[in-house]
């Protein structure tokens, strides 16, 4: 790729999970190029609500190592990001009240329960005392469980982030649409978009949904034949992620404190802000690309919220949105190197692309680096949808 401005790294995606790898990169002495198809950091990160939602029995038994380990690292990540960026980011600790249907929480053979029941899920006060405002007789078919959960403004976190990258003189291009990875002799030699071309000899696929619509391209002196075997061939697997849509609103609370903790239930979750927000969410719709809104199920999530808080009532409607997480066949991450050299995947984080953005950053750059990545990643590889 000669004449090519030239990179060590180009990171495909500017949401959480993007930035923060190439944060990471750059920690280890790489120059890094993140290139964003839109506005950084205004697609899923965007309209994420932002549950550190680590609890072992909502999610799926390959995830909860990376999933706790994320969590740990919080509060650290968070100030790295504050002291860097000089931008304050919400962080919440006051927990999570978790409202579930016994019977959906847990198989039968996993025997996580009864070791959660023992510790973290008790509520260490009254219910009414911990959230004087909900409405109990709509809780009281479902168990209730207390968990030491953080939240955290997802808006915040990923400006911040983008401020901390900028602050280290990692480049940004915005408006520009990846649409091939381009190989030459075997390995990733960088991307071509919509508008130009640049180099690196790492290429990381963050796209999130749109991860599945990059393509690859061989350059070089290949002849046609041998160029057409290989895109057909297992080297170069497509990646099968798809939009999750979820749609959501935000509400100013008539007083600032009217619910402390977040709240889940399985129709709706309640996520206050610092300033007095609360947001309300959200949807899980196969609709493509789609972000309309839809006012039905705007006002159908807002009529759940009542349900449980009935003074919301008086709250003021500010906005709603609809998001697109990216969302996998078995519902777990991609994350690791493809069968291209230098070429690498960390997307298909579903609902948990904010919590897992501190561990992905981390496992990601050992992996890069040739390190031992600290975990097992072989249920995140991309060989597991070879067939």
């Amino acid at each position: 790729m000669k004449g090519v401005k030239r990179w060590d790294a180009i990171i495909i995606g500017a949401g959480i999970i993007g930035v923060s790898l190439a944060i990471e990169l750059d920690k280890r002495g790489l120059r890094v190029l993140v290139v964003e198809k839109g506005e950084p950091g205004q697609e899923a990160s965007w309209a994420a609500g932002g549950m550190l939602a680590d609890f072992p029995l909502e999610m799926p038994v390959a995830l909860r190592e990376l999933a706790t380990a994320s969590a740990r690292m919080y509060p650290e990540f968070v100030h790295e990001l504050e002291d860097e960026s000089r931008m304050r980011i919400d962080l919440r600790d006051q927990g999570t009240l978790l409202f579930a249907d016994p019977a959906k929480l847990v198989a039968p053979h996993d025997s996580s329960l009864a070791a959660l029941r023992g510790n973290s899920c008790t509520f260490p006060k009254p219910l009414l005392e911990l959230e004087a405002h909900l409405a109990p007789d709509n809780i009281a078919r479902l168990t209730g469980l207390f968990l030491q959960e953080r939240s955290v403004d997802p808006r915040h976190l990923t400006a911040a982030a983008i401020a901390a990258a900028k602050h280290r003189e990692i480049d940004f291009s915005s408006g520009n649409h990846v649409l091939a990875v381009e190989v030459e002799d075997g390995r990733a030699a960088g991307v071509r978009t919509n508008k130009s071309q640049f180099a690196a000899g790492i290429v990381v696929n963050c796209a999130g949904a749109w991860a599945g619509e990059i393509g690859r391209e061989v350059i070089g002196g290949k002849d046609a034949a041998l160029v057409q075997a290989e895109r057909g061939s297992g080297g170069f697997l497509p990646l099968p992620t798809r939009p999750v849509k979820g749609q959501m609103l935000c509400v100013a609370m008539p007083e600032k404190e009217l619910v402390r903790h977040v709240i889940r239930t399985p129709d709706v979750y309640l996520i206050p802000r610092s300033d007095g927000r609360m947001l309300i969410g959200a949807t899980q719709e196969e609709s493509g690309f789609d972000k309309q809104t839809i006012p039905q199920t705007i006002q159908k999530l807002r009529r759940e919220a009542l349900d449980l808080v009935p003074k919301l009532a008086e709250a003021r409607f500010l906005e709603a949105w609809a998001g697109l997480r990216p969302g996998t066949p078995d519902a777990l991450p991609i994350l690791g190197a493809t069968e291209t050299r230098g070429y690498y995947v960390a997307t298909g984080h579903f609902r948990d692309g904010i919590l897992l953005a501190p561990v992905t950053a981390q496992v990601m750059g050992r992996v890069i680096a040739g390190e031992n990545p600290g975990f097992d990643l072989t249920a995140f590889g991309t060989a597991r949808f070879r067939n």
